[in-house]
């Protein structure tokens, strides 16, 4: 269940210097304030499904969502995790299309809606925001192309070794010379970002914990060996 929370003002919010909304001057930063709808979500709700119409934006205040395109198998294709001050489902709006994708809470969030009207009124007086979120969406093209190429180059051990370093780069809290990924994702959701079936990541994941490069405390992952993971990921690049 969904649950609305009391709105926190833009300018107050911690998560907005991790954004895009980060240097909004106050005319509009209070635009989007005045209009936007702060709502709670549980782990497993969806936020979005692929195919449906886009009515505004997402802003995430705090948790992790899950992005993802299911293929004709039933099989998840996780695109890419999102975490606070992220913004999510602006190409679709901007581009007036569908969502290509869904959207999955992965842990409890908290979530701005922000409608259409809101955010187009801001990105079409301002300039330097129109700037960063074409910026952004050319990012986000290029992140895509480069997932196509390693998905074709790479090898399934190369891909998950990479993504490993992704999650520790994101999620990752130092513990002398560990690091744990403070994210639970099942083996499914792994296999999801590799592109891969299931038994490959758990194999290779049992094989990286023999190798001393992880060790696994339950479905939490310890990075043991980071440059060893990172020579594993650049092998071929």
């Amino acid at each position: 269940m969904s649950v609305h929370s009391g709105n926190t003002p833009c300018e107050l919010c911690a998560s907005r210097k991790f954004s895009l909304f980060a240097d909004l001057p106050e005319q509009h930063i209070c635009t989007i304030s005045d209009n936007k709808n702060l709502i709670s979500h549980r782990k497993g709700q969806i936020l979005f499904y692929e195919g449906t119409k886009p009515l505004g934006i997402f802003c995430i205040n705090s948790g992790v969502v899950k992005v993802y395109k299911t293929a004709s198998n039933g099989k998840e294709q996780i695109l890419h995790l999102s975490k606070k001050g992220d913004f999510l489902g602006y190409s679709a709006l901007l581009g007036e299309e569908n969502y290509s994708n869904s959207a999955m809470i992965v842990e409890d969030a908290k979530i701005c809606f922000i409608p259409k009207e809101a955010f187009f009124s801001t990105l079409f007086n301002n300039t330097p925001f129109f700037k960063r979120i074409t910026k952004a969406l050319s990012h986000e093209l290029g992140v895509m192309e480069e997932k196509l190429t390693d998905a074709t180059q790479k090898s399934i051990r190369e891909r998950l070794a990479f993504v490993l370093i992704q999650l520790g780069n994101s999620y990752g809290v130092e513990g002398g010379e560990n690091q744990k990924i403070d994210l639970i994702l099942s083996r499914e959701e792994i296999a999801g970002m590799v592109g891969t079936a299931t038994e490959s990541v758990i194999r290779l994941l049992s094989e990286f914990k023999k190798d001393n490069l992880i060790e696994l405390e339950g479905k939490r992952i310890i990075i043991k060996d980071r440059r060893g993971l990172a020579r594993l990921s650049d092998f071929y690049a």
